[in-house]
């Protein structure tokens, strides 16, 4: 066996190993029937956004950039999503089926059906998105996290929610 061929091994013995411990959080809970699948991503320079009409007033301003995410969740029938947070906020909506958002303050259930739409506001905000019906069930988020942020950030199960 050649030398160059030893150290190939020996790096994939340590990538293996290295992968299996950064997977996820101690206590961090998977997710399943849950696939995530990234649609576009924008990246912007610090925002400074103001719009104020007779009907509507916006404002978005942020220091440094922004990666913007519009993410396809798709959640099979008993799926869910793992507790989870997001470093910003995330407008979600419901574009297929019913999904039930659960939070790690209340473990209150909240449906949302197709059409519907609902503010994930990040920052340590621990959630869990459920499909509790029999039937496929699809979300459309769009995510605004600071530039390079990890966009996903997996958390163990609160002790307030049993299932």
């Amino acid at each position: 066996m050649g030398r160059h061929h030893k150290y190939m091994i020996a790096a994939a013995i340590v990538a293996v190993a290295a992968a299996a411990f950064m997977a996820a959080p101690a206590g961090a809970t998977a997710a399943s029937g849950f696939t995530a699948a990234q649609q576009w991503k924008g990246q912007f320079p610090s925002l400074d956004i103001k719009l104020k009409t007779d009907t509507f007033d916006l404002k978005l301003d942020t220091k440094g950039g922004s990666d913007v995410y519009v993410t396809r969740n798709a959640i099979a029938a008993g799926g869910q999503s793992g507790w989870h947070t997001h470093p910003g906020p995330s407008l979600i909506t419901v574009t297929l089926g019913e999904i039930t958002a659960y939070d790690d303050e209340l473990c209150t259930p909240i449906r949302y059906q197709a059409g519907q739409s609902f503010i994930d506001h990040g920052d340590g905000h621990v959630h869990l998105l459920r499909n509790e019906t029999s039937a496929a069930a699809e979300t459309i988020a769009v995510q605004f996290i600071a530039r390079d942020a990890v966009r996903r950030i997996d958390a163990p199960q609160p002790n307030n929610c049993n299932f």
